[in-house]
């Protein structure tokens, strides 16, 4: 008993000097867990779980028993580095913002990206140069503007990419041209296409379009001839697409997704190793969630009373959370519904001690304007559920990112088939709309392929919307009908409404990265 004293004693000095108050139970099991290790780990454990509470943002400084026993449980788990998160989710204004480098030809982070959300309106042009110099450089190394000096073959053709100001400078007729660049409207009902040198008539008159969604404020591969002032399009094609494996080297080992690494957390061997280990780990993601609804708590009811026995890692409700629009004369009858969500969690005790909550906004859900990213629900309504469900229950923005070890999710909530559909030149004549949706969002790396007056973006928070490199997995929580599909080793999914589709929702499992259909029997409604 005098070395467990001893031991309590120095937990205890430990834990006071980086400002937290450690409840007897607490102290009492970090001493057990130190007592089995040798004498000279046991300073460097103490260190480490100090420094990973300190990173964890807890509500109070008051240690329980169960922060410590999750902290020791994430700090001797494979040997994890310091700042190498098994879960992390990270909200848009928190996304690191990424420069490409014309010289060294990679990217590289903007270390001056503070939350602004009425910057200075250059932000507005380097938004779209941003995008632009992204799909550029990207374009380039695509094999149709690439020759292979080490290729004999003269088979596959090789297409030269233009600018603008190449086409400006030619006074004769130019066949068989390719050029990227931005759809716009500088004159009413006239398109142009942009680039940062320049902007040149459109006829679209002849144009046959690919497969993909093209709106003004997307960037285009225009194919056709120069004549007068005009580039007659031919063709109009998608951006290429790249896999996460091409785009590598041009990033090294920095951390582009964000979160507290400074290195990809993508090639840590004991993330890897926990990832795969845990073969019955899921996530669970919902799409308008109304909780005002009685027949929404229903099945909420029985699909937490499924999963208590083998918790998810997380489960995402995405809003809206009323079945009608919020306004400030709802603001008791949002907060009760949270508060009945907390109770009904807290019925199945497995379930809310090991799984996560996550809440993403949608556009009718306080209290923000319609611009993205969307900040999370205000404290104010959540401060109840948040008792109750403790660090379990996150409130995160409108788009946000999740790390679980080695894998990265973007979720959004929008309706986005509705929008670009509705804002699309031409609506595609062959295909069906999840497949047309998927190569466009990837195409353009971004989740708004849209004009301003659209959907506002806040400009200097842009980068939230990135695609690129592309992620494991997009959720795109849509009015549409549910579908997964998958290009490039990257899933694009659509949940659906869980109440307008019968209360159906999707699970991804990371042990073996793919995702499954799932819904709540009839006979059990």
């Amino acid at each position: 008993m005098g070395d467990l004293q001893k031991i309590r004693l120095e937990v205890n000095t430990a834990f006071k000097l980086s400002g937290f108050t450690i409840r007897r139970e607490a102290s009492t099991f970090v001493a057990e867990q130190l007592m089995l290790l040798p004498q000279d780990e046991r300073q460097r454990m103490l260190d480490k779980l100090t420094t990973h509470l300190l990173h964890q943002c807890l509500s109070q400084p008051i240690l329980e028993k169960e922060h410590l026993e999750t902290a020791y449980k994430e700090c001797s788990t494979s040997g994890l580095e310091e700042n190498e998160t098994i879960l992390n989710v990270i909200d848009g204004f928190s996304v690191p913002k990424l420069c490409y480098d014309h010289e060294l030809k990679k990217f590289v982070k903007d270390v001056s990206n503070t939350i602004c959300l009425f910057p200075e309106p250059k932000w507005k042009a380097q938004y779209m140069l941003e995008r632009y110099t992204t799909i550029w450089q990207r374009t380039l190394r695509n094999k149709l503007f690439t020759v292979d000096p080490l290729s004999s073959s003269d088979s596959e053709k090789c297409f030269q990419l233009r600018k603008v100001e190449y086409l400006l400078s030619c006074s004769s007729k130019i066949d068989e041209v390719v050029v990227l660049g931005l759809i716009s409207q500088i004159v009413e009902r006239k398109y142009h296409l942009e680039d940062p040198t320049g902007s040149i008539l459109l006829d679209l008159t002849q144009a046959r379009y690919h497969s993909g969604l093209f709106t003004e404020n997307s960037f285009v591969l225009a194919e056709g001839y120069y004549e007068d002032k005009t580039l007659h399009v031919t063709g109009l094609v998608q951006p290429p697409i790249e896999s996460r494996e091409e785009s590598a080297p041009y990033f090294g080992n920095l951390n582009l997704f964000g979160g507290k690494s400074k290195n990809s957390l993508k090639n840590s061997k004991a993330l890897l190793k926990i990832e795969k280990e845990n073969q019955d780990g899921v996530f669970v993601f919902l799409s308008e969630v109304w909780l005002d609804l009685a027949k929404v708590m229903d099945s909420l009811k029985k699909l937490f009373a499924g999963f208590d026995e083998y918790p998810p890692i997380a489960i995402v409700f995405m809003g809206e959370f009323l079945s009608y629009t919020y306004t400030y004369l709802h603001k008791q009858e949002f907060k009760i519904a949270l508060n009945e969500l907390a109770d009904l969690i807290c019925q199945f005790k497995n379930l809310q001690e090991k799984c996560k909550f996550i809440f993403v906004p949608g556009k009718t859900d306080p209290a923000a304007a319609d611009v993205l990213p969307r900040p999370p629900i205000p404290d104010y309504l959540t401060d109840v559920i948040k008792k109750k469900l403790g660090d379990n229950a996150i409130f995160t923005s409108n788009p946000c990112r999740i790390q679980y070890c080695t894998q990265e999710f973007v979720v959004f909530r929008q309706d986005l088939v509705m929008k670009l559909c509705r804002n699309t030149l031409r609506f595609p004549e062959s295909g069906d709309i999840p497949d047309h949706l998927t190569k466009t969002l990837l195409s353009q790396c971004c989740l708004t392929p849209t004009s301003l007056r659209v959907q506002p973006v806040y400009w200097r928070h842009a980068s939230a919307m990135n695609l690129y490199p592309l992620p494991d997995l997009v959720v795109v929580a849509d009015h549409f009908q549910p579908f997964t599909r998958t290009y490039k080793d990257c899933h694009v999914v659509n949940p659906g409404s869980f109440p307008r589709t019968e209360f159906s929702f999707k699970v991804y499992v990371p042990a073996t990265r793919t995702v499954e259909d799932s819904q709540i029997p009839k006979d059990e409604m």
